[in-house]
């Protein structure tokens, strides 16, 4: 499962303030970026049949069934400093990576069949 710092937990919390029907963090990965997957986090309200659950430092963390075999073991982190603020994915499942840092490439480098897609940093595929 994707575990989650108490630095990352608190920004998250704090966000779903904001956010009425923010109940637990969705984390997911999508065919996109120069590597072929891209990290999706996002909000939902509930958990669906199907997914991983695990709480930490008072989030709900949920991924769906298709993302866990990439995510499994990997640490969301958020980092704040000169070069910007933002959450990051350690990913030990990731056999590569894009230059730009907004993509990846899981297991053996496969790439689902039309996933592939430039990210704009001059880095394509």
């Amino acid at each position: 499962m994707v575990s989650i710092s108490e630095r990352a937990a608190n920004q998250v919390l704090a966000l779903m303030e904001g956010e009425p029907d923010a109940n637990v963090l969705r984390v997911a990965v999508q065919g996109g970026g120069c590597a072929g997957l891209q990290y999706a986090l996002g909000f939902d309200n509930e958990a669906q049949p199907g997914d991983a659950i695990a709480e930490q430092h008072g989030v709900k963390v949920i991924v769906d069934r298709f993302s866990l075999p990439y995510l499994e073991g990997a640490d969301i982190d958020f980092v704040d400093g000169l070069m910007g603020q933002g959450f990051t994915v350690n990913n030990p499942n990731a056999s590569g990576g894009c230059g730009c840092g907004k993509s990846f490439a899981g297991g053996e480098g496969e790439v689902p069949a039309g996933a592939a897609a430039g990210c704009g940093s001059g880095c394509g595929v």
